[in-house]
């Protein structure tokens, strides 16, 4: 998920145009969207300063509602957009009611940690797993340590120019 040192640098390696349609749509697809502490700091750091020129959804994602799930956070600021909601407890009945409100999709960016925990939970609906043609060789897994097996069935998959594959799966 991420090499060692929380690097992601590999990320926009390769970075074309079909990847950025894709990001495109799937910010279109949400209204909201949930981070773990981590990937907060990391996104916190750098969207609230980019333009759509300079990346384009950065309209959508500084408008989105943003969600952190963190138990040390005291407050998420955004830049000059909403700060981040904080869910500090209570982390199954605050996402459900988050599931249940009106508005479109929720997405989770990264945050491993929050992946984890919630697909436990039987809380995720769809998993769209982007695999890179790289090995990093050491970091961080996505599913470190998980409980149970979670059965997934594969829904479709997409591959860009560079190399990139998309799976669009749901659990079973």
């Amino acid at each position: 998920m991420v090499g060692p040192k929380e690097d992601m640098s590999w990320v926009m390696n390769g970075f074309n145009e079909e990847m950025g349609k894709y990001a495109g749509g799937l910010m279109e697809s949400m209204d909201t969207v949930l981070l773990g502490r981590v990937t907060y700091e990391i996104m916190a750091g750098a969207w609230p300063n980019m333009t759509e020129d300079q990346s384009p959804g950065a309209d959508r994602m500084n408008s989105a509602t943003k969600v952190v799930v963190s138990k040390t956070l005291t407050s998420a600021p955004w830049g000059k957009y909403a700060p981040a909601k904080i869910i500090k407890d209570n982390v199954e009945q605050q996402v459900k009611a988050l599931r249940q409100g009106p508005g479109k999709n929720i997405v989770i960016y990264g945050s491993g940690t929050l992946v984890r925990s919630l697909t436990e939970l039987r809380l995720i609906d769809e998993y769209q797993l982007l695999v890179h043609p790289l090995l990093l060789g050491d970091g961080k897994p996505l599913f470190k340590k998980m409980g149970r097996q979670v059965d997934l069935k594969l829904l479709r998959t997409q591959t860009f120019g560079n190399g990139v594959c998309v799976l669009y799966y749901e659990p079973k």
